[in-house]
């Protein structure tokens, strides 16, 4: 290491040695913080619009402009760079640690979520930018090195604060106190570390005015960030019921979403969201579910393939069939067939259905069971959530339906819910091309649910396209029955196929169709 000068430019405590290696860790404590911060943001979005693409794009592409930002602004600010960095930390660390708070009661009660990302990613990118280059001042008045040593050593532990702070998100913070309050504990860790340091290493570069307003202005963010951490399950009780019509009986965040049930006032409508978006409602669920499962058991069913369906209610009405003799539910989620399986409501409506020994149960993605799967189906329903976003879209994708054919037999049949034709017609007729793409010939039929609003769906063979009926065996039915089903065959001008792609791995195109959906309703 080439060095001008050994003698520090400011008294410290402790020998340089030792300043330096505190201020580096420091350094690695701090960019451990900020990336987590720019995790949280990214996992926030995620949670509550389910966009990960898109919120990852924004969150980043602001992020990194406003560092930029910070480090030309850290030029007005090197006449005192420790009393700076430490009032930078100050604020980094309350508004990075509030900012899932922040961002959660902006998307509940003011519909301002987008703009209130946009700013806090810039704040927070700004802060954070400012960082380094005061940094850089006080190491250099510890002891005097070659910029490019010293901006080496920075560096250094700034991305190996990254990488911890990268890996504790996922696999420590999220998993031991969730978003709100793992974003919370880790700016409390920020304010104690950046603002810490420089009360105790570089006291002697502050008045004591400085001194006192410093000392004080931590105890006001860790005061504060405290009481975040304190009432962070109450706010997240409020802000979520702010999102729900009716009262929450039941709300939890699985591995995977955040599972909600709600049930109105006069209790006759129990209703299920998954990440906001709602699965059924108990006035009108029949209407989707018998008209998703029998026409496809109008046909070979003795071994039915069901994707989805974690909720039990297409499974009831396959088991109304006594000759159906085992259905293998392949659903990623656990939590939600555990509440599907205990809560009495939902048990009560979907008839006990896993309890039939009939019923095998796989908690794994499906496109990669499917891969893997060796085995013919007589009968197989996807009733998957909607591919609005990259988790979702490979399972409207041409790939996707190509596996599902190869665990057809013959004369094997596929029913796939394909959203809404009315609000959504792009998303919809694109999922009848992608089946077509991957060797199917597939029919579209809609109907009408009041909680969803149109609602459609695509009967499929490996041979010719089918034409939806209903078994001469058929049990006793609330809503279907053969004229509605011939009517069901039968849209609207304005909502016939507006000549859309297919969707595939690589060009995942039904996500741009759901974007530009139910825009307006």
């Amino acid at each position: 290491m080439t060095e001008t000068s050994t003698r520090p430019s400011t008294r410290l405590p402790v020998p340089p040695r030792v300043a330096r290696f505190l201020v580096l860790t420091a350094v690695f404590v701090c960019a451990a913080c900020g990336l987590v911060y720019e995790l949280a943001l990214v996992a926030i979005g995620s949670y509550l619009l389910g966009d990960t693409i898109t919120q990852a794009s924004v969150v980043l592409s602001v992020m990194v402009f406003a560092m930029g930002v910070g480090s030309l602004l850290s030029k007005r600010l090197q006449g005192n760079p420790a009393l700076s960095f430490a009032v930078v930390e100050g604020l980094l660390s309350l508004v990075g640690g509030l900012s899932v708070l922040l961002l959660y009661g902006a998307f509940a009660w003011f519909s301002a979520y987008q703009p209130a990302l946009v700013l806090l990613a810039f704040v927070i990118g700004a802060l954070i930018g400012v960082e380094i280059p005061l940094l850089m001042t006080l190491i250099q008045r510890i002891r005097k090195q070659d910029a490019s040593e010293a901006v080496a050593d920075l560096f250094a532990a700034d991305y190996v604060g990254g990488l911890l702070g990268g890996l504790a998100f996922p696999f420590l913070l999220l998993p031991l106190l969730g978003l709100p309050k793992g974003s919370v504990t880790v700016g409390a860790l920020n304010a104690v570390v950046g603002v810490a340091v420089v009360l105790w290493l570089f006291r002697s570069q502050l008045g004591r005015r400085a001194y006192a307003a410093l000392t004080c202005g931590l105890i006001v963010v860790l005061g504060a960030l405290g009481l975040a951490f304190a009432y962070a399950d109450q706010f997240e009780v409020d802000a979520r019921q702010a999102l729900y019509r009716d009262p929450i009986v039941h709300a939890e965040r699985s591995e995977y979403q955040e599972i909600v049930l709600t049930r109105s006032l006069d209790g006759d409508d129990v209703r299920m969201f998954l990440n906001g978006s709602l699965q059924f409602s108990s006035l009108d669920e029949y209407r989707y579910h018998e008209s998703l499962i029998h026409p496809v058991m109008d046909g070979p069913r003795a071994d039915v393939l069901v994707l989805g369906g974690g909720d039990g209610l297409a499974l009831r009405e396959i088991l109304a069939y006594d000759d159906v003799s085992s259905v293998t539910v392949v659903d990623l989620d656990p939590a939600v067939v555990e509440l599907a399986s205990t809560d009495p409501v939902i048990s009560d409506l979907n008839g006990d259905s896993f309890e039939d020994p009939r019923v095998r149960v796989v908690h794994t993605d499906a496109f990669r069971w499917l891969r893997e799967n060796g085995r013919e189906f007589d009968a197989v329903v996807a009733d998957l959530p909607d591919g609005d976003d990259v988790g979702t879209s490979k399972l409207y994708s041409a790939e996707f339906y190509a596996l599902v054919a190869e665990a057809l037999p013959e004369n094997g049949r596929l029913v796939v819910q394909a959203g809404s034709p009315f609000f959504a017609p792009e998303a919809f007729w694109s999922v009848g091309h992608t089946l077509e793409e991957a060797g199917l010939a597939a029919t579209p039929y809609n109907v009408d649910v009041p909680s969803f609003g149109n609602w459609g769906f695509y009967l499929a063979t490996t041979g010719g396209a089918p034409a939806p009926a209903l078994p001469d065996d058929a049990p006793p039915l609330r809503f279907l029955d053969d004229d509605l089903l011939a009517a069901a065959l039968v849209f609207p001008r304005d909502r016939r196929d507006p000549g859309v792609e297919a969707s595939t791995l690589m060009r995942p195109s039904v996500i741009e169709y759901h974007q530009g959906a139910w825009r307006g309703y």
